[in-house]
Order: structure tokens, then C-alpha cells, then sequence
């Protein structure tokens, strides 16, 4: 094919164009056969046949057989593009079938979570329930045990006989948490063994008679002055001012463990034990350095004494007892005291001590009801450290004094002056602080690092936030604006 030249033998200025910018797929002569295939391609009317055209422009057309080579790889990429997107669509869905098969465990594995802490949510609120009947039946039993005391002392005062009488009571304890047992467990035993296995607070042995001397005994003493010396106080001070006073046996319990257990020293606990000290002798200042009620203050003081000096020795000879052996030993407690202290109040009786007309003339009624409510007292003490915390029967027991106080008031018993009064709040402020755990400064530290980590992600979800929402504003008119943050 003879390419077309000018006059003077040069080709047309579009090949020459053509040529010095190196266009792609360029074929000399280019132009002219364009030119040409333009002029020699004829319009057909609709419905005309025009083969001769057709063949005509598809001979005319051959020379862009290198373009359309050219373009071929284009085509073969788009091929290979739409074929490559098949093939990503069929390994996701692939993957995602896969992904299927591994969610369903996680899935599982979240329920079984959700689950969990539903079972531990419910768990917590029921604890949380029984603490608070707990608090308020704790509360209530020593402030009824208190002022039935207070009543009895109008027509009979023999403080220790209704110590003995009261402690005697502590028998029922046993087959109360046995009736208990036969309510609730599904495997039922018998009462001898129920026994057996309860006894094994006293060593693998069981109880013989030489641990029922040795061990019973100084436990059944202590026992017996501390609420020997509880019934004296409360002659000669008020039920608010001796439930105030005792709640100092806390700080007594640290101090005793510390100096005989060797436990952990804690400042806070010290600072407690300072606090319930100058509760005391602010308490003896209220009435004046008055001689009953220094008596009195010391009475109160050495009850608290006696009841930590057995929770000490209880902790360091016996150890830890679930509520079986607890019940056991309560029980025990009053077969000691029945047996071995009943010639007490005889003596005292026969010498005058402690003496009434008949056994008929007695306050039976006031008598059955102080020892039942003492008893109700040691048995939610014991049950609520298994049903709640063991925190909230401590926090139960010095409630017991604004309960005092109020049926006080009711009853025009005390007034309240304000050494008194700062008195009673400072020894309740010190058994509070008795009630920290011992790692309370970490636990603390733990919380308020917890409170800063939240406050860092919920600012940090501020800002993404407030960034999504001014990529969008800019979106929607046309601009992006890239945050710095």
C-alpha cells in the first residue's frame, strides 16, 4: 500500500505530527487512509442493503488491526479483573462460611459467659439481700436482748444467775442447725453422725473427755464473763452507752491478734484502736468522772476485753469452723455450763449474793425471752457469715447502738449531752475503720486507676466520635477534612 505524499515528495503534516510525538500504534500513512476510509464509507437508509459498504469498510478498516492488538492486553486485563473479582467473591464467601463454622463456638463460649455472670449477678444480689435481713435480725435481737435486761432489772437483779440461765440455752444450738440440716440437704444423716462429723473441730478424734475439759473449759469461762460483765454494765450505764462500749472489743481483737498472732500491723487499724481508747474516757467524762459510771465504763470495757481474749484463742486453738462445728461447739459450750457452773449461782444464792423468794415469784416470761433472743443472736451471727459477708453481721452489731439510742429517747432514759454523743460516734467511727480488709490502700489505688482508665476511654470516644461526625458534615458538602487527633 503506497503511502500518499505532498507535492514536494514529504507526507502530510498529520503523518509528520504523528511521527515526532511517537504516537502509540502509529502506521505510516495513517492519516491518509483515515481520510480516505472517511470518504469511501457511505450512510445507508434504514432498511437498505448494503453489503457493498460493509465490506468495503471492513477492508478500509484493516490497518487498525495493530490498535486493536494494542488494546487486546486492556481487554485480557478486564477479563482478568472481572474474573479475579469472581474468584476474591468466592473465597469470601468461602471464608465467610468458614468464619461461620468458628463463630458458632465463640458464640456458644459468649453465652456461656453471659451466663455466668448472670448466675454470679443473681449470686451477689441474693447475698446482698440476706445481709441486709441479717443486718436488721443481728440488730434487732441485741437491742431486744438489751432492753428486756434493762426491764428485768426493775424487779429482779441477779445478773450472774441469768448469765448461767441464759448460757444453758446455748444447747438448742446443735439441734436447730440439725433441724436445719434435714430441711435443705438432699443426703440426710443421722443425728450421731451429724455429730461425729461436727466434732472434728476438736481434732481428728472427735470430742473425748479430756478435749471436752481442756478444750470447753476456758472457752465456758470466758464466755461466762463476758456476758457476766455485759449485765453488770448495764446496771449502772445505759443500754446506748454499753452497746457503745462494747463495740470496742474490735480494736481489742487487732491488738490481741497482733501481739499474739503475730497478724499483719495495720496504721488504720491503730488509728481505730486510738479512737475506741478515747471513746472510752470520753464516755467516763460524760457524767463527770461519776462513780458508777466509771464502774460502769469498766465493766463495759472488760466484757469487750473477755469477748476479744476469746475470739483470739478460739482463732489460735480451733482455727476456722464452718457452721456445723460452730453449732457444735456453742453446744458443747452449754453442756459445760449446765454441768460444771450450776453450783455458782447456788452458792450465791445460799450466801445471799444473788437471792429471790420462790422460784414462782421469778420474771419467767422476761427471763425466757432475754435467753431467746441472746440465742437468735448467736445463731444469725454464726449463719450469716455462710448465707452473706461476714462484714455486714459486724455492721449489724453496731447498729445496735443508734437502735439502743432511739428506744432511750423513746423512753426518756438518756439525755444526750455532747461528750456523750461525740463519744458514741467516735467508737463507732473506729469499728468501721476495724472493718477495712488488710489490702484496703491497694484496692483503693485499683479503684480510682480504674476510674482514670474509664475517664481516658470515655474522652477517647468523644474525640473519635466528634471526628466520624465532622467527616461526615464534610462529606456531605463536598469536602474531606482529615482530623489531627
Amino acid at each position: 500500500m503506497d503511502v500518499k505524499a505532498a507535492p514536494n515528495g514529504v507526507a502530510t503534516i498529520e503523518d509528520r505530527i504523528l511521527r515526532i510525538t511517537g504516537y502509540y500504534g502509529y502506521y505510516p500513512g495513517y492519516s491518509s487512509q483515515k481520510s480516505t476510509s472517511r470518504a469511501s464509507v457511505t450512510r445507508c437508509k434504514p432498511g437498505a442493503n448494503c453489503p457493498s459498504s460493509h465490506s468495503g469498510v471492513s477492508r478500509q478498516l484493516s490497518p487498525l488491526s495493530i490498535t486493536e492488538d494494542s488494546s487486546a492486553p486492556i481487554l485480557e486485563l478486564q477479563s482478568r479483573g472481572s474474573s479475579g473479582v469472581c474468584g476474591h467473591r468466592v473465597e469470601r464467601q468461602n471464608r465467610s462460611g468458614d468464619d461461620g463454622t468458628q463463630t458458632h463456638p465463640e458464640n456458644s463460649s459468649q453465652e456461656n459467659r453471659i451466663k455466668a455472670r448472670c448466675l454470679s449477678c443473681t449470686s451477689v444480689v441474693l447475698k446482698a439481700v440476706w445481709g441486709l435481713l441479717i443486718i436488721l435480725s443481728v440488730s434487732s435481737s441485741w437491742v431486744g436482748t438489751t432492753q428486756i435486761v434493762k426491764i428485768t432489772y426493775k424487779n429482779f437483779y441477779c445478773p450472774f444467775f441469768m448469765t448461767w440461765f441464759s448460757t444453758n440455752w446455748n444447747i438448742m444450738f446443735f439441734p436447730v442447725y440439725y433441724s436445719g440440716h434435714l430441711a435443705t440437704a438432699q443426703e440426710k444423716q443421722s443425728p450421731m453422725k451429724k455429730f461425729r462429723e461436727c466434732s472434728r473441730i476438736f481434732g481428728e478424734d472427735g470430742l473425748t473427755l479430756k478435749l471436752f475439759l481442756k478444750r470447753t473449759a476456758p472457752f465456758s469461762i470466758l464466755w461466762t464473763l463476758t456476758n457476766y460483765l455485759y449485765l453488770l454494765a448495764l446496771k449502772k450505764l445505759t443500754a446506748t452507752d454499753v452497746s457503745a462500749l462494747f463495740c470496742c472489743n474490735k480494736a481489742f481483737v487487732f491488738l490481741l491478734s497482733w501481739i499474739v498472732l503475730k497478724d499483719r500491723f495495720m496504721g488504720v487499724r491503730i488509728v481505730a484502736a486510738i479512737m475506741a481508747i478515747t471513746g472510752i474516757v470520753m464516755m467516763a467524762y460524760a457524767d463527770n468522772f461519776h462513780a458508777d459510771s466509771i464502774i460502769g465504763v469498766a465493766f463495759a470495757v472488760g466484757s469487750a476485753s473477755t469477748s476479744a481474749l476469746y475470739k483470739v484463742l478460739f482463732k489460735m486453738f480451733l482455727g476456722s469452723a464452718n457452721f456445723g462445728e460452730a453449732a457444735h461447739f456453742v453446744s458443747t459450750l452449754g453442756f459445760f455450763n449446765l454441768i460444771f457452773i450450776s453450783f455458782t449461782p447456788v452458792i450465791l444464792y445460799f450466801t445471799k449474793v444473788e437471792q429471790w423468794s420462790s422460784f414462782a415469784a421469778l420474771p419467767w416470761g422476761c427471763l425466757c425471752g432475754m435467753a431467746g433472743l441472746w440465742l437468735v443472736f448467736n445463731i444469725l451471727v454464726n449463719v450469716g457469715v455462710v448465707l452473706t459477708y461476714p462484714i455486714l453481721i459486724s455492721i449489724g452489731t453496731v447498729l445496735s447502738v443508734p437502735g439502743n439510742a432511739a428506744v432511750d429517747l423513746l423512753k426518756q432514759e438518756v439525755i444526750f449531752n455532747v461528750v456523750r454523743l461525740a463519744a458514741t460516734i467516735i467508737i463507732c467511727i473506729g469499728f468501721l475503720l476495724m472493718l477495712l480488709p488488710e489490702e484496703w490502700d491497694e484496692i483503693t489505688l485499683r479503684f480510682i486507676n480504674s476510674l482514670k482508665e474509664k475517664k481516658s476511654e470515655e474522652h477517647m470516644d468523644d474525640i473519635t466520635d466528634s471526628s466520624v461526625h465532622l467527616r461526615s458534615r464534610s462529606r456531605a458538602n463536598g469536602t474531606v477534612s482529615i482530623p489531627l487527633a
